[in-house]
């Protein structure tokens, strides 16, 4: 992958962005998601035309929220720039076989 398609995160402004998708579009994207970690890649994900990569040190979770009589599941990846100053090849801990490969777009 295009290294410099993906802004650095200092670089990045402060943003919040959301897509809705269709049961099947979801559905790729996770699916897309799922295989680029198994097989140890790091996935570059692209919402609303911005591209970012997931690095090896994100944390990965799961969030249910019920407020109000609305009721919300996320599916959540996780990172902060001081885990990026703390790693400054990108890798984490990541083992020699879960380094950067070719990153799959999710």
């Amino acid at each position: 992958m295009d290294m410099e398609a993906v802004t650095p995160m200092d670089e990045r402004p402060d943003l919040e962005l959301e897509t809705d998708y269709s049961v099947t579009e979801f559905v790729a994207a996770l699916r897309r998601l799922a295989d680029a970690l198994e097989a140890g890649d790091r996935p570059v994900v692209e919402v609303e035309g911005e591209r970012l990569q997931v690095p090896a040190y994100a944390t990965y979770s799961i969030a249910y929220e019920r407020e109000d009589g609305e009721e919300e599941i996320e599916f959540q990846i996780s990172w902060s720039d001081e885990q990026a100053d703390n790693d400054e090849d990108g890798e984490g801990d990541a083992p020699e076989s879960e380094r950067e490969s070719e990153d799959p777009k999710v």
